[in-house]
């Protein structure tokens, strides 16, 4: 097992920025790709921040992902739109797209957009927090490259296919971030680095059998020999897995069928991508007051974190409070990480200088 160590946050910022102009991305991109990356690594995520990087430059020099490219919206109504990304960095896209969804919430109540031909996002909950910054229900979705098997099958056939919700409150805003799959496939290559071996439950090999070994895992994933990870609920229907399998249907309906791209299963093929994402966001003054409709859900919030604990227990948590917690904790410190993970950011771009300092 690694020993985990700390990477100064300013510093990883700083890195990371440099990174992504390296590789030809202007100053404002780098910036946007970093902030995304970065708000993962400050809430605790460290499955879709900075240890993302080496799977980026990958789909960088795989010619995956077109630096330069520029999202475009064809389809437009008073209240929704579809998003052709043209292989642009899947953050870019993303915060391209929520934005049109929260400018159409705000002068129409409610706004939906789907995208096609983009690439991986990173932290699903980062767009829909967009929206309830300013006031508004935010949600994110996305597909990926085929990853996820249906229930009793074990030919991946879905990404793990995140659902995000971000809901205006106090003191904390309600943030819900959760892969329709057991977990996501970051998990097993995070364990993989610090030389975990994983849960049983987790995955299926391409023998059809439970699978514990993180490097089989992303190995069955990577090369396409068969297995994947579990639906959320598992392997069988007992404890639920038909639940995660149809929530990541649903999320290929929402973000591929919509904008009529590229269904999980197809995705990453002949040098594109084809990633889809949907987005949306509302103004709950289409209801009614909207600070009362903050302040009934505050309160009703309230009440599960002062509802009765299990034995053991000390506290009940609100989607998004560890974030938060994590967040305020992590920018007075620095951000965890593992040895392997700098060892592959070496391969990243010398020429603007990259260097990683500020290690803890």
């Amino acid at each position: 097992m690694q020993t985990i160590k700390k990477i100064d946050a300013a510093a990883l910022r700083a890195f990371t920025e440099a990174a992504f102009k390296a590789y030809g991305f202007v100053p404002e991109e780098a910036a946007q790709i970093t902030d995304v990356l970065m708000a993962a690594d400050l809430c605790g995520v460290d499955t879709h921040g900075s240890q993302r990087l080496e799977m980026y430059r990958q789909h960088i020099n795989g010619g995956f992902v077109r630096i330069g490219a520029k999202p475009e919206t064809v389809f437009e109504t008073p209240v929704s739109a579809v998003v052709d990304g043209h292989a642009a960095m899947g953050q870019l896209v993303s915060r391209y797209a929520m934005q049109i969804a929260i400018d159409k919430a705000k002068q129409s109540g409610i706004g939906m957009v789907s995208v096609r031909n983009s690439n991986h996002y990173g932290i699903a909950a980062y767009y829909s927090s967009m929206a309830a910054s300013q006031g508004l229900v935010g949600i994110s979705m996305t597909n990926s490259f085929p990853i996820v098997v249906p229930t009793y099958g074990r030919t991946p056939m879905m990404g793990t296919n995140p659902i995000a919700v971000a809901i205006p409150a106090s003191p904390t805003n309600f943030s819900l971030d959760a892969a329709t799959s057991v977990v996501a496939f970051g998990k097993p290559e995070v364990y993989l680095k610090k030389g975990l071996t994983a849960p049983l439950g987790w995955a299926i090999n391409s023998q059809g059998v439970d699978e514990t070994d993180p490097q089989i895992i992303v190995e069955c994933v990577r090369q396409g020999l068969g297995g994947g990870m579990y639906p959320l609920g598992g392997s069988s229907e007992l404890f639920g897995s038909h639940k995660g399998y149809g929530y990541a249907v649903l999320v290929e309906f929402f973000s591929a069928c919509l904008s009529q791209g590229t269904t999980s299963n197809h995705t990453m093929k002949n040098g594109h991508a084809g990633i889809c994402h949907h987005f949306a966001a509302f103004n709950p003054e289409i209801f009614g007051d909207a600070q009362a409709i903050r302040s009934h859900f505050s309160a009703y919030l309230q009440e599960l974190r002062e509802s009765a604990k299990a034995a053991g227990q000390e506290r009940i948590y609100i989607h998004g409070e560890k974030e938060a917690n994590a967040v305020a904790n992590a920018n007075k410190a620095a951000s965890p990480s593992c040895p392997k993970r700098w060892t592959k950011c070496a391969a990243w771009p010398r020429s603007s200088g990259c260097r990683l300092s500020g290690r803890a």
